[in-house]
């Protein structure tokens, strides 16, 4: 499936953590952003999901509210999009490519800082294009 590359995903997610307000984008300084074509095997499985194809992104690390003062070692969190899954949710649904990007990085980033569903919906409202 042709569409956006894995660079223009990236360029498009990191635009996106860029307009986020200040109190949120300085607390995802070193928080990795990556692109994959699709989740692994381990990753599907510690979420029971068994179709690569439902899984559009993923954070992958302990969120700020959870934390502890042994959680500062170790390897950093990790916000990953899945490349062909999203292309075929913007296929499927109309959904256009900044749009759903826009809301994956958000909804990921909300793990990061426990946010509620809520939460999460009022972060992308003020990101808007």
């Amino acid at each position: 499936m042709q569409g956006p590359s894995a660079a223009e995903f990236e360029s498009a997610a990191r635009a996106v953590l860029a307009r986020l307000p200040e109190m949120f984008a300085r607390e995802l300084v070193g928080v990795v952003l990556q692109v994959e074509e699709f989740a692994t095997d381990e990753q599907l499985d510690s979420l029971g999901i068994e179709d690569p194809w439902d899984l559009t992104g993923l954070y992958e690390g302990v969120a700020l509210t959870e934390r502890t003062q042994w959680d500062s070692e170790g390897l950093p969190p990790v916000i990953t999009l899945f490349r062909q899954p999203l292309l075929a949710e913007m296929e499927e649904t109309g959904v256009g490519f900044h749009a759903l990007v826009r809301h994956v990085v958000i909804h990921e980033a909300g793990h990061h800082f426990g946010l509620s569903d809520d939460d999460m919906h009022a972060l992308e409202d003020s990101v808007e294009d």
